[in-house]
């Protein structure tokens, strides 16, 4: 290509500008018709050129016309979704697939379902960053995968067999049909659009409200995956023309927690729990209303009450949370508990085996606190997140049921009595409302990405796999810059 010949800045000799021009042209009149008329009126500057307005005689940036399509050129990829892709594939895929990375929560929920795609040499899979306020942190997300990333503007003007997203914002712009996941324990909080020219009567549960399922009159994910049954009655409830699309898969991250059980025991040595310990996990989601904002003191409280012999404190930490703030800043604030005996669970780890190893959990109105009732162990709340909670939720009933931690009043003795203030019958209950499919999110996930791309799968679907081992966080926020 004339591109790979191309060094602006070099002082080596420059090929004619001009076939550039029109070679860069013709290449954006293929993959984009509509954009070239206006970039090619706003024209280009070219240093001595007869034709400037200045003479090339003015020091200009050449940073408009054919210029700023070179520069997007070079920024897209080409290969494997360029429409001649195929020359230079080595592998002939006939199917590719958009991955909508929004926040590091959702990507790491979207790849309990990539997964499912692992194997099938017919399908390419591709990521994108989409816009979202907790985006801090998806470069970084996306780079470990050391997959195929392509720009959003990219990403919005190429065509895909399938799309899949745990999140809303601009799906609508995509070319593939959307298949929206839960990026958490099923549909429980209460969220406004954020799109303000929108008019909202009042706030829906986030997933499940006309506000994230319908843009200009059309429905636009072509299937939403809920996680029992019981949703699709309150989709019908918010958004009556969406249960068509519906589809009850089942929950990944339920699932895993269930093949982890009978590994419970390597999950607490990772931790640092002794068999003669007690492990806490405390668990904070994000926000002005989670454990660790309305419940600061709660932490150093659990680690100055309980008896270190007998005790041990782990904190699972929300994704949003760490990269809101950065992983260095929370790192740092925490370090003093951490000097204390705290156990700071790293966001890079599999957060699942923590609520496995856990003999108490201590929570907010956050997904990790709900699945841990499907360990069987105590579950308490503390913090203030039930004016964000749909009381129709699973979260909802666990609101309810669940005793509140209170720091007025001696933490030991209530962490002893919680089992019999919240019965293992109405956790058990509490449980099974998150998933209606016990173990079958891989097959039923991957019949429908398969249905959705019109392909036939390929082999048995793969069984569940327990989580990995967490990972604690180790050495002091200063030292990597040291190092």
């Amino acid at each position: 290509m004339v591109f790979d010949h191309i060094n602006v800045m070099s002082g080596y000799p420059q090929p004619d500008i001009d076939m550039f021009c029109s070679f860069a042209t013709e290449h954006r009149r293929r993959e984009c018709p509509g954009i070239v008329q206006a970039s090619c009126k706003r024209g280009i500057h070219r240093p001595g050129h007869p034709h400037n307005d200045d003479g090339g005689n003015q020091s200009r940036s050449v940073m408009g016309g054919e210029w700023a399509m070179f520069d997007k050129d070079m920024s897209w990829r080409q290969v494997p979704v360029r429409l001649d892709a195929k020359r230079w594939s080595t592998w002939p895929r006939s199917r590719t697939v958009l991955v909508v990375v929004h926040t590091v929560t959702t990507g790491q929920r979207l790849l309990d379902a990539v997964a499912l795609l692992a194997g099938d040499l017919r399908v390419q899979v591709v990521f994108t960053m989409a816009r979202d306020v907790f985006s801090n942190g998806v470069p970084e997300f996306l780079d470990t995968l050391r997959a195929v990333v392509l720009p959003w503007e990219q990403a919005v003007e190429t065509r895909f067999d399938l799309a899949l997203a745990a999140a809303y914002e601009g799906i609508h712009q995509l070319h593939a049909p959307v298949v929206v996941l839960p990026h958490g324990a099923g549909y429980n909080k209460f969220v406004s659009a954020g799109d303000r020219k929108r008019v909202l009567p009042e706030r829906g549960t986030y997933g499940l409200g006309r506000q994230w399922l319908i843009r200009d009159g059309a429905l636009v994910p072509a299937a939403i995956v809920l996680a029992h049954r019981e949703e699709l009655v309150r989709l019908a409830h918010s958004c009556p023309e969406a249960t068509s699309v519906a589809a009850v898969v089942g929950d990944p991250s339920y699932d895993c927690i269930r093949a982890s059980l009978p590994s419970r025991a390597l999950y607490r040595a990772a931790l640092g729990a002794r068999p003669d310990q007690q492990l806490i996990v405390v668990s904070s989601t994000w926000g002005p209303n989670s454990l660790l904002a309305r419940s600061s003191a709660l932490l150093a409280q659990l680690l100055a009450e309980l008896p270190h012999e007998g005790y041990r404190i782990a904190l699972l930490l929300h994704p949003n949370a760490w990269n809101a703030h950065g992983e260095w800043q929370v790192v740092s604030w925490l370090s003093g508990l951490r000097r204390s005996g705290l156990a700071l669970v790293s966001q890079h780890a599999d957060w699942r085996g923590v609520l496995v190893a856990a003999d108490h959990v201590v929570g907010d109105h956050g997904s990790a606190t709900l699945y841990g009732t499907a360990t069987g162990v105590p579950v308490m709340l503390a913090g203030t997140g039930d004016a964000d909670t749909d009381p129709g939720s699973p979260m909802g009933e666990l609101g309810s049921v669940a005793p509140r931690l209170d720091p007025a009043r001696p933490l030991l003795r209530q962490l002893q009595r919680s089992l019999r203030a919240c019965p293992r019958d109405d956790l058990a209950r509490i449980s099974a409302r998150i998933s209606s499919e016990p173990g079958q999110f891989a097959r039923n996930m991957r019949a429908l990405v398969y249905r959705t791309m019109k392909l036939r799968p390929l082999g048995p679907c793969a069984p569940v796999e327990p989580a990995a081992l967490p990972v604690l966080v180790q050495g002091r926020p200063y030292e990597s810059a040291r190092s």
